[in-house]
């Protein structure tokens, strides 16, 4: 069952990332490091609006599968129009003032002479993206809460697949370089956001939806409110971004910059599977949490840690013995290809630890402790790693922020299996208390 769930939300996730993945694959190997570089410089940028659209999305499907368990269809059409007039107002007006003052943002962001004209000729373009980004997420949540949980794959599927063949077209065929890369991912998030538009307007038929432009203030608020965590947790990525860019730079300039958004990308594939298998637990935690099935419970914990720590252990063989080709398919520069080579070892050395961490944090979720859940999910990246960066770049240089990678995920790990103790110690004490009544029931009989 837990594999069953897995392989869709890994899949999801992968595609995901295959965005900008692959505009790093072609821009290195068809540009050259700069551009990967000036990429490196946008993902703040493009972090935000996706922390934009996933607050709006999660705020409104959680809304909408409330309304529809409680049969309440007035608030259900209202929470979805209200979410999709949001989204396009907000994704307007961010983008719009980003592109006002895109040189000294990019310039606060870690770019030099060398990577600015790059990474504003990119950015510019990419910020048209941002509202089909954005209204993809939102549509495809909302139907995801509607009942069809496929349509969030065939979007996300479509968009990444287009993406590919439109860089191989405009960046590898006809040299358009960063601006080609630019150009194919607005094209095929266009794409996906017409291909989720249709299947919106379909559902939107079933349930009578009309759209009447008016805001409801209080459910405009619960949106946010719901969606503010995911926001939170998104943006955290772009912060430790901004933060590692400006340390990098200072400290070993362009260079520093484009190892670290290269061993970035190539770890996300790791990342990927803790995280689909972690998520892929949750519901299942959820449903024997609430039937207080905890033998049930105990054991899922256990088999997810048993699967993420294998699967992490083979991906982790993986990428360190071939990690010379691996990131060779980025980087062409030897020099720097060496490099980066050196510094992703030390990078991702404990890896696999790290899913103690993303297991303690999603079954926390799962139980309904959200302010532990919430704590637990900003612990690693901003409580953790900006500190530990900033300690170990003063004391070793360019060396010590690839060091501070494996020192934080021995600290989450640790951290994640107390906390997964603390739950099982909270099984077992309740365990107890119910099989100490049923003695002393039995004796009363």
């Amino acid at each position: 069952m837990l594999l069953r769930f897995a392989f869709p939300a890994i899949i999801s996730l992968l595609v995901s990332e295959l965005y900008s993945m692959v505009d790093t694959f072609y821009v290195g190997r068809c540009v050259g490091v700069k551009a990967i570089g000036a990429l490196t410089i946008a993902f703040p940028i493009q972090r935000l609006m996706v922390a934009i659209g996933l607050c709006i999305a999660v705020g409104a499907c959680t809304n909408v599968a409330r309304y529809l368990g409680e049969s309440d269809y007035t608030n259900l059409k209202i929470t979805i129009t209200n979410a999709v007039m949001l989204t396009v107002i907000v994704m307007v007006i961010i983008p719009l003032l980003v592109y006002i003052l895109l040189e000294p943002i990019l310039m606060n962001l870690g770019a030099s002479s060398v990577t600015l004209p790059l990474a504003k000729t990119y950015t510019s373009i990419v910020l048209l993206g941002g509202i089909f980004q954005c209204l993809t997420f939102v549509m495809c949540y909302i139907i995801n809460s509607l009942g069809n949980p496929r349509i969030t794959l065939y979007a996300t599927s479509l968009g990444a697949i287009l993406n590919i063949i439109i860089d191989s077209i405009l960046v590898a065929n006809c040299n358009m370089g960063i601006k080609g890369a630019a150009i194919a991912t607005v094209v095929s998030q266009a794409t996906a956001c017409l291909f989720a538009i249709y299947k919106f307007y379909q559902i939107s038929k079933s349930i009578n939806l009309n759209f009447n432009f008016n805001f409801d203030g209080k459910i405009i608020k619960s949106i946010l409110a719901i969606g503010f965590t995911t926001f939170v947790i998104e943006i955290s990525d772009a912060i430790i971004a901004v933060v590692l860019n400006n340390i990098l730079f200072m400290r070993g300039g362009d260079g520093a910059i484009i190892i670290s958004g290269t061993i970035t990308k190539v770890s996300m594939f790791m990342y990927v599977n803790i995280i689909g298998i972690s998520s892929a637990m949750q519901p299942m935690v959820a449903f024997n949490y609430g039937a207080k099935n905890f033998k049930r419970l105990k054991e899922t914990i256990r088999k997810t840690i048993k699967v993420v720590t294998l699967t992490s252990l083979f991906l982790w063989a993986l990428m360190m013995i071939y990690t010379e080709p691996i990131i060779g398919s980025f980087v062409k520069d030897r020099t720097l290809l060496q490099e980066c080579v050196v510094a992703y070892r030390i990078m991702i050395s404990i890896f696999p630890t790290i899913g103690l961490y993303y297991i303690a944090t999603y079954v926390y979720q799962a139980m309904g402790e959200a302010k532990m859940s919430f704590l637990l999910s900003i612990y690693r990246q901003m409580v953790l790693f900006i500190p530990i960066v900033i300690l170990f770049v003063k004391r070793w240089g360019v060396l010590g922020a690839w060091m501070a990678y494996p020192a934080v995920d021995v600290i989450a790990a640790i951290t994640g299996l107390i906390y997964i103790g603390r739950v099982r110690e909270d099984i077992n004490e309740y365990l107890k208390r119910v099989k100490s009544r049923k003695l002393v029931m039995e004796s009363e009989a």
